[in-house]
């Protein structure tokens, strides 16, 4: 996996742009809602909420994401990940931060 295939699923979902965040690439659902972030050559950081972070954070190539006292995601090391698992990251944190009207344009 590598960076231009991981840029090229975030932007195939429905309303996804591409945005500065901080000096880093980011990749929005509408203005304000990241879904992940580019923080180095070769990582994604993929904003899927706690709960996913931790069901996932075993996997070869993704570690819990911290911020703060919180974990709101998974660092993804491209290289590393299956890239099965990582599209099914980026839907997830799409699914999260979509609103209804994006979300029913994915078929079932």
């Amino acid at each position: 996996m590598d960076l231009d295939r991981a840029v090229a699923a975030v932007l195939a979902l429905p309303g996804v742009t591409e945005a500065d965040h901080h000096g880093r690439r980011s990749f929005r659902v509408g203005p304000t809602k990241v879904l992940a972030t580019v923080p180095a050559a070769g990582v994604l950081n993929v904003l899927v909420g706690e709960d996913l972070a931790a069901a996932v954070s075993a996997q070869p190539g993704v570690t819990p994401l911290t911020w703060g006292a919180t974990t709101p995601g998974v660092r993804v090391e491209l290289a590393v990940v299956d890239p099965d698992l990582l599209d099914e990251l980026l839907l997830a944190a799409w699914s999260r931060r979509a609103p209804a009207s994006l979300r029913r344009q994915l078929p079932d």
